[in-house]
């Protein structure tokens, strides 16, 4: 276990570690949002037939002809065949076959229909018009969305007109929760003296399903190593990461290190040059992720953005980071030499302004930023103007 490290270290451990999870098939209307795990071939041309592009008439084009005999109509979805001679037109409608024999499509609104005759009024008109080739859109035996595809709304739709129902994705992590400590009350309840509301699992929770991860399991334990070794041991069954909060210091109350090692989770790092969150405790079993959080609402947050989010993207295959940009610091700020800053700031659109309340426990500022500012371990101060990195929250 490698110990207080940079944060670019903890990155690097987090990653040369944190593997995607396996693929699974899932009903295509559930993919939304996931990674394609497979390259999709198509089996049929779209469209698989000479199709109408809207409302009109079709016929074989011919530039010195002007009147055409009408001799029927195709509808959309008809599966009647109708083979048109020379000099004749049907009436077609938006997505309809194009019979044999035609080749263009005349949009209604540049048509006039006397005694059954057909007169073209678009002198614009060309052969070939309206009509959406076979294959134009997806040809047969063509790769229809490649291995890697964020799959969104466009690409579900795509795939269904394509004849797929089901899909191979990598899917989103299941995440358990731990939160440790014998102050905690549930909120809703009466305080005690010498408790406190706890709060981390509903930021974790909300993150969590900002993320469109659903599958969360909740556990609460006291400060006791066996009782905190059981809900372990049972979230780890079930869960592809556990978050657990509190307890990653060295209290006498502080048993998560000790919880690791009785539930066979090799701890990779402990401690990170960084405020706040610098107790982080990061481990895995086999493939299964544990993150031991800081028990301070803040840090928690801040822990969760920076090194649990990117790993929920290893393991989803989606580089969901915060994105980062530069912006000028609108003031003066010093910090001390030998930890990195995380601070909760606002980003109006032309420079950072550091909020009040950069304290650890204190998530009221949280609750206004809309960015991390980063400072790195090395500057003891940064000038108003300067440029700075910033980790946008949104």
């Amino acid at each position: 276990m490698e110990t207080l490290i940079t944060v670019e270290r903890a990155l690097r451990l987090i990653n040369n570690h944190v593997l995607p999870l396996n693929a699974v098939k899932v009903n295509l209307k559930e993919a939304n949002g996931l990674i394609l795990a497979e390259d999709i071939i198509s089996s049929i041309n779209i469209p698989a037939f000479p199709q109408s592009n809207m409302d009109g008439y079709a016929f074989t084009f011919n530039e010195t002809t002007t009147q055409y005999t009408l001799v029927g109509e195709m509808a959309a979805g008809s599966n009647q065949t109708i083979t048109l001679a020379k000099g004749t037109a049907v009436r077609i409608f938006t997505g309809a076959a194009v019979p044999v024999g035609a080749d263009t499509v005349l949009m209604q609104e540049k048509a006039k229909i006397e005694s059954g005759n057909l007169i073209i009024l678009d002198e614009k008109l060309k052969k070939g018009d309206n009509v959406r080739p076979v294959g134009s859109e997806m040809e047969k035996e063509k790769m229809a969305l490649s291995k890697g595809t964020l799959l969104k709304p466009a690409s579900i739709g795509f795939l269904a007109g394509i004849g797929i129902d089901k899909v191979l994705v990598y899917p989103r992590p299941k995440v358990g929760i731990l939160v440790t400590g014998n102050e905690l009350q549930q909120p809703g309840l009466p305080l005690s003296y010498g408790q406190v509301y706890e709060s981390n699992s509903y930021t974790l929770s909300a993150i969590l399903k900002e993320q469109k991860i659903e599958a969360i399991k909740l556990v609460q334990a006291t400060d006791n190593l066996n009782k905190l070794s059981t809900c372990l041991n049972g979230l780890l069954t079930d869960s592809d990461i556990v978050l657990m909060t509190g307890g990653v210091s060295v209290g006498d109350f502080d048993f998560t290190l000790k919880a690791f090692e009785q539930c066979g989770v090799q701890p990779i790092f402990h401690k990170i040059k960084q405020k706040p969150g610098k107790p982080l405790l990061f481990g895995m079993k086999e493939d299964k992720l544990v993150f031991g959080l800081p028990g301070n609402p803040a840090s928690v947050l801040t822990c969760f953005y920076e090194y649990v989010l990117p790993a929920i993207g290893i393991l989803s295959k989606q580089a969901n980071s915060l994105k980062q940009i530069t912006a000028a610091i609108s003031h003066d700020f010093k910090k001390p030499i030998g930890l990195t800053h995380f601070l909760k700031a606002f980003y109006d659109g032309k420079e950072v302004v550091i909020q009040t309340g950069q304290e650890s426990y204190k998530l009221s500022s949280y609750a206004t930023a809309n960015c991390l500012a980063v400072l790195p371990e090395e500057y003891d101060q940064v000038k108003a103007g300067d440029l700075i990195t910033i980790h946008l929250l949104s």
